[in-house]
């Protein structure tokens, strides 16, 4: 039988050393085979040690005398497995001990036994000295608690805080099959609580994350899983029946089927450059039922997949830092370093111009990102207007109770209605 902490160590690793994001480790074979309760163990497992992951650092350079070797890695990995249960999973001590040293075998390494042993029972006559050199907003990279402390001085420490907490499960009901108040009623019959969401009218929050098989007619379509930011994107486009709209990278599909549900007789085409995400929004389209044009393409070169029909919405969601959703994928802090934004923006300003010339005139483009940093938001915005200035109009969005109103489109931090840290901005083609 798979050993789950072992199996959580090694996938820690593979994010850590690897540099392989999280949601892409857990699909693995090595974890499918596991039975559902290991699986929900070892998800937890890795998920903590990715939140926590620098206060965990602090943790082992006071227990572990001399840096374990490159190859050994993975006993390093399994000691932070051993040391999140022991201080954040509220793991009896015995227990998390003992089966965290039992692992070391199933990593082929019982040689390391008596290194996890002894650094974990440490742990626990240390933990009042060790805790002491953990502060509040350790568990963020330096560059990024410099980063945030400049751009939002006065909501830096909530900013983080709401970051690294736990996000919950937010529903979007499929308003074309239902409403939100017969689908809590359904979630209710069935045991689930849910509330309706303070701003967004067609989200549902559920009081504890379950599985989407347990949501009722989830394969009929009725509802899908996406924060009420991301639900936002439809409301601000607000394509019109019979539109022509772009989904430019579109994967994995949850805002092209929120278009598709928004309207009836929608030309709606998804775009990605990665084939496999853009199954993912094949897959989306299936279950919802609605039918779109899927191009497996570079945005960018328009000459390779553009018909030269212009379009009447694009929705441009574009490759960010994605800081504005490090609470569900706490990879991020780990994988994210401060000189990729520069490129990142290069992108963002590439993708703005490759994209504005085929839109038509009257047309609206939502450019959005996940992201918290204003120079991948309303300074790239900004700057676009300026070289376009003649070309365009901005749109006002609605942003009271949604988000903090920026010289151009709205910002929306994590701490905000308890949603994920988003931008938008709504452009017109004169």
């Amino acid at each position: 039988m798979s050993n789950p902490r072992a199996t959580a160590a090694k996938a820690v690793h593979q994010v850590i050393y690897q540099r392989r994001s999280l949601t892409e480790v857990l699909k693995s074979n090595a974890i499918a085979v596991l039975e559902p309760s290991q699986q929900s163990l070892v998800k937890d497992i890795c998920f903590g040690c990715c939140r926590w992951h620098f206060d965990l650092n602090l943790m082992i350079e006071h227990l572990v005398a001399k840096p374990l070797r490159q190859k050994d890695k993975d006993i390093e990995c399994l000691i932070r497995v051993g040391l999140y249960q022991l201080q954040y999973q509220r793991t009896a001590d015995h227990a998390a001990v003992n089966e965290t040293v039992t692992a070391t075998k199933a990593l082929g390494k019982p040689w390391s036994k008596r290194l996890v042993n002894g650094v974990l029972r440490s742990f626990g006559r240390e933990k009042d000295v060790i805790l002491k050199k953990i502060k509040p907003y350790t568990s963020f990279p330096h560059w990024l608690i410099k980063q945030v402390k400049q751009e939002w001085p006065q909501e830096w420490r909530e900013l983080l805080a709401a970051s690294n907490a736990q996000a919950p499960m937010v529903l979007r009901v499929n308003k074309t099959l239902t409403t939100c108040d017969e689908y809590q009623q359904a979630l209710l019959a069935k045991g689930i609580e849910a509330d309706r969401h303070p701003v967004v009218e067609s989200a549902l929050v559920l009081q504890s994350a379950i599985s989407v098989a347990e949501l009722p007619n989830f394969q009929k379509g009725w509802v899908s899983v996406q924060d009420g930011s991301a639900q936002l994107a439809a409301q601000f486009l607000d394509p019109q029946k019979g539109m022509r709209v772009l989904d430019a990278c579109a994967a994995p599909g949850g805002k092209t089927g929120h278009l598709a549900e928004w309207v009836n007789d929608l030309t709606i085409i998804a775009l990605d450059s990665d084939e496999k995400r853009l199954a993912l929004v094949e897959d989306n389209m299936q279950r919802l039922g609605k039918p779109v044009q899927l191009i497996n393409a570079d945005a960018n070169k328009t000459t390779v997949w553009y018909d030269g029909q212009t379009f009447d919405r694009i929705l441009l969601d574009a490759p960010c830092s994605a800081l504005g959703v490090m609470r569900r994928h706490p990879d991020i802090k780990i994988l994210r370093q401060g000189e990729d934004i520069a490129n990142l923006v290069k992108q963002q300003h590439d993708l703005l111009e490759s994209l504005w010339p085929l839109l038509k005139s009257g047309g609206r483009l939502l450019y959005a990102t996940c992201s918290i940093l204003p120079e991948e938001n309303d300074h790239q915005i900004k700057q676009f207007i300026q070289d376009h200035e003649n070309e365009l109009t901005i749109i006002e969005l609605p942003w009271q109770g949604v988000g903090i109103p920026k010289d151009v489109g709205i910002q929306i931090l994590p701490q905000q209605n308890n949603m994920d840290g988003f931008y938008y901005a709504l452009l017109e083609k004169q």
